[in-house]
């Protein structure tokens, strides 16, 4: 039977409008209706592109700034002494904003059920579950390892995560039905791994990719792939859409430095090792494509958050340090046991398809 399913994205960087975008994908495969939705279209009039433009500036800017408010109104909740989340007061006033905005949109798309891949959506989405005006069901795919306070609200009917330790922090957190399906990435990478390797790009110097996320965030990347480069390495800096970080990173000797690219499953098919710095979406597409992963300098809040919960899990490797991270590189670099494990143990995170879970759920 065909479904309409609503999936509201949000414009914040490009990790969760790629999820909403494979989730669609997929959904159409299936047979059923998608339709993709930017959440902060549905605030008032500017509120979306300054909601965009603050949280950018300050995760840039001012991280400790950023680092003090992920604290405050994000960090997960402490538990209480049985193991269970304190509850917590609903800390996106936002949300009651585009309550009215998405009724009618719902009531002009007649989904059968609405996804949400951002926290701000799944907070609208369970407050109008919880109060009757939103009538069919509510999902939400969690994006981030390490599960904040914005995206839980028990308004919602299911919480698909992209590991078992988000699921049952969701679970803990929600009282919620969960699951964990794994990572939403398209097929394009499996492909990577599923297929023979091919000639490097230069023989005697394996490539090693830096990611800066769409917006270029992080520290010193020109610096690190100047320390690479000094370890027989060929650093290819992927600077999203920052043109004075291409321009830096360009001057490195050695180092080769992308702006914005669509063609990521290329680069990793040549690459060997990933060095990260957010735990978000060239992470997850990197352990898709059977690239091994090394976190170093992650970016302030939920990005740190997210690092250490994806070695928790024992997904990544963390680099305190740059002779840490030069020791990552000299282990997972060649072929071995240390690079096979780590291949394997990130391929095994893909368990099941996030679409067919939520088209169970209507």
């Amino acid at each position: 039977m065909t479904r309409r399913c609503l999936v509201l994205s949000a414009s914040m960087g490009a990790g969760h409008d790629a999820v909403a975008a494979e989730l669609a994908r997929r959904l159409r495969a299936h047979g059923h209706d998608a339709h993709v939705h930017d959440v902060l279209t549905l605030l008032p009039p500017g509120s979306g592109p300054a909601l965009r433009g603050f949280y950018r500036t300050v995760v840039r800017r001012v991280p400790a700034l950023y680092t003090a408010i992920y604290q405050v109104f994000l960090a997960p909740p402490p538990p209480r002494p049985d193991g269970t989340a304190l509850p917590r007061p609903d800390t996106s006033p936002l949300a009651a904003l585009a309550e009215r905005p998405l009724r009618h949109l719902a009531a002009r798309l007649r989904p059968d059920v609405v996804v949400s891949t951002f926290h701000l959506a799944a907070q609208i989405t369970g407050r109008m579950r919880e109060r009757g005006t939103l009538r069919v069901p509510s999902a939400v795919y969690v994006t981030d390892f390490a599960v904040h306070r914005a995206w839980l609200h028990p308004g919602n009917d299911l919480y698909l995560c992209v590991s078992p330790g988000a699921a049952e922090a969701a679970r803990t957190g929600t009282g919620r039905r969960t699951a964990a399906p794994g990572p939403v990435v398209p097929p394009a990478f499996h492909a990577v791994a599923d297929a023979p390797p091919g000639p490097p790009p230069d023989p005697h110097r394996p490539t090693v990719l830096l990611t800066a996320g769409a917006w270029g965030v992080g520290s010193d990347l020109p610096g690190t792939a100047r320390a690479l480069v000094r370890h027989g390495l060929r650093p290819v800096v992927l600077c999203g859409r920052d043109e004075a970080l291409r321009r830096r990173s360009a001057r490195v000797p050695g180092a080769v430095a992308l702006g914005w690219t669509d063609d990521l499953p290329a680069l990793m098919a040549t690459a060997r090792l990933l060095v990260d710095n957010a735990a978000g979406q060239t992470a997850v597409q990197a352990l898709a494509a059977g690239l091994p992963v090394v976190a170093y300098r992650p970016i302030p809040g939920h990005g740190a958050a997210g690092v250490r919960h994806m070695a928790a899990e024992g997904l990544t490797t963390t680099a305190p340090d740059l002779p840490s991270l030069l020791d990552a590189a000299a282990r997972l670099v060649p072929d071995g046991p240390p690079r096979t494990e780590r291949v394997t143990r990130g391929r095994a995170l893909f368990q099941d398809d996030a679409a067919q879970l939520l088209t169970s759920l209507t």
